[in-house]
């Protein structure tokens, strides 16, 4: 008798749990920046339950993750903070990361709107400096010059997503109501990096994070430590609170947007 592949045996499963656990656990470089812009934008682009913080800011994040043998990979994250239930956290809006392997897993895990593109990052012992790419548009770039160094520490917040089931059916939009996600996650700062610098947004149809203008740069820096991270299913979501934004998750070159 020979073996079949489309199954797994029970140590495969183990080992696949293993390798899950592992992926929420790395060593991380990266580039954060958080922006003002108009309260009136970020109202505009948070679905139900969440609601916008009174801040109106928009956080911008370029990482470089170890794995392994495999070396470094990238990924990129433009979100909008956000409020549920008392915890404030940030809802990402665009997530672009270097492989197909974690679009896939990211949407699947999590819910969270990954896209495959193509990030640079490059840090050396006074500048950092970042561009993500998309279907030919480069449509964001970060740099600054090192400011001061603080001291190390740690670092916690959660980001929130919504895992979504389109429907077979033609006529609806889900098969059943979306799950609202939560993930908290900790970073255990070995180096940080305060940075003069600043962040570019430019014009792309299918990443239209430009939508977003930068009025007022709160912070830009550069940290190197250990990233962890938790993941759970809050509460379901009616259909029609997501339905106007789903389609963030996909190329939508066509939309018309609202007006705000």
């Amino acid at each position: 008798m020979g073996r079949v592949r489309y199954a797994r045996s029970l140590r495969d499963l183990e080992e696949a749990r293993s390798q899950r656990a592992d992926d929420d656990a790395r060593t991380v470089r990266l580039l954060r920046c958080v922006y003002e812009t108009d309260a009136e934008v970020i109202a505009a682009v948070v679905p139900r339950p969440l609601e916008a913080t009174p801040q109106s800011e928009v956080e911008v994040s370029v990482a470089a993750v170890e794995r392994g043998a495999s070396g470094e990979r990238f990924a990129a994250s433009v979100g909008v903070r956000v409020d549920y239930d008392g915890a404030a956290g940030n809802l990402p809006l665009a997530v672009i990361v270097d492989d197909e392997a974690r679009v896939i897993a990211g949407r699947e895990r999590f819910g969270e709107p990954r896209k495959r593109g193509d990030i640079a990052f490059e840090a050396d012992a006074d500048h950092v400096f970042a561009t993500v790419a998309r279907k030919g548009t480069t449509f964001l770039r970060a740099s600054g010059r090192r400011e001061a160094d603080i001291a190390p520490r740690e670092i916690r917040g959660c980001s929130y997503s919504f895992k979504a089931f389109p429907s077979s059916d033609a006529a609806k939009d889900f098969d059943h109501d979306p799950q609202l996600v939560r993930t908290e996650w900790r970073l255990q700062v070995a180096e940080v990096w305060r940075l003069e610098g600043g962040l570019e947004l430019w014009e792309s149809p299918f990443d239209p994070v430009a939508d977003l203008p930068v009025r007022r740069l709160v912070s830009l820096d550069y940290t190197v430590g250990r990233f962890e991270r938790t993941s759970r299913v809050l509460r379901p979501v009616p259909g029609d609170w997501l339905a106007p934004f789903l389609h963030q998750r996909d190329d939508a070159p066509e939309t018309e947007g609202v007006d705000v």
